[in-house]
């Protein structure tokens, strides 16, 4: 197989037909549901092939779809491509890779850097936001729409957040917030954000049951009775629970945590092999409905 073609002009006319094909589905969606629907389509699932299989994503985040699958992990969350969307804490944009350009035409979306609010990011956590930046500044043709804000101590800034998202997405997060203590104050800005029967999709690494909270907190595993419990609190209703990220090759048990798996491997070279051949961590897929 010959080397992917990376010149410029390349990149450009693949971006273009990537857009186009996504407009296609999207014609097709609306054409589908003349209605203001916001439940996914079946041209929805075409828009988010495209999405998931577009040049604008980079061959290594490409290879974590193994263990992330976000084709599936979005439709059980039901994300459509008219919705509005919030994603908390995007990191260096995996995620924001494959929603900005399934939401470009008719959707929004808004990303939320967390903000602890006891201390200011950390020297790495800086870079990462500023590399996040540059991502989005770089290619405008696909990140030109998206609103980024930031989320402080249980409270919203940068775009609007008062009932009229359609959903919320957290992705590996839930255990920094444990730590944080602010796992119930984003839960509530959560429920305030969403509108009535809006979604919020949660996928955390996995603890096993009767994990205590010293233990999540220096393993980064997260029961998810724990979760549930804590989502009810802040209003929310249970209303669906997937295995589609279940690993069941994950003892949980290591020296490091969850960093001790790929992509952080926190040992380095110390039983490397072994880590990667268990891959990433087991996770819990949950969805949450805030009741009408």
């Amino acid at each position: 197989m010959g080397a992917m073609n990376t010149h410029p002009t390349f990149q450009a006319r693949a971006l273009r037909s990537t857009f186009a094909a996504l407009s296609t589905a999207l014609l097709l969606a609306a054409c589908a549901a003349p209605t203001a629907s916001t439940s996914p389509t079946a041209a929805d699932s075409a828009s988010l092939d495209a999405a998931i299989s577009g040049p604008q994503r980079s061959d290594k985040n490409r290879a974590r779809d193994v263990y992330r699958h976000p084709k599936e992990t979005l439709q059980f969350f039901g994300v459509a491509s008219s919705q509005t969307v919030l994603e908390i804490a995007p990191g260096g944009g995996w995620y924001t890779e494959i929603l900005a350009p399934y939401l470009h035409d008719h959707g929004t979306l808004y990303e939320a850097q967390y903000d602890s609010p006891d201390a200011a990011p950390a020297a790495e956590e800086q870079a990462g936001r500023a590399s996040f930046a540059r991502k989005l500044a770089a290619t405008p043709a696909v990140y030109g729409n998206v609103m980024v804000g930031s989320l402080r101590a249980g409270q919203f800034s940068g775009f609007p957040a008062d009932g009229s998202v359609d959903e919320v997405l957290t992705f590996r997060n839930i255990h920094n917030w444990i730590k944080d203590g602010q796992i119930d104050a984003n839960l509530r800005a959560f429920y305030a954000a969403l509108k009535p029967g809006g979604i919020l999709g949660v996928e955390e690494h996995r603890a096993a049951p009767g994990t205590s909270l010293q233990q999540t907190i220096d393993s980064g595993y997260v029961t998810e009775a724990y979760v549930i419990e804590h989502a009810r609190a802040a209003g929310f209703e249970l209303a669906g629970q997937s295995e589609v990220n279940s690993n069941p090759r994950d003892t949980k048990n290591y020296p490091h945590g969850v960093w001790s798996l790929p992509p952080t491997y926190e040992g380095h070279d110390v039983d490397r092999a072994k880590y990667a051949a268990i891959g990433e961590s087991d996770r819990m897929t949950l969805r949450f409905v805030k009741p009408k």
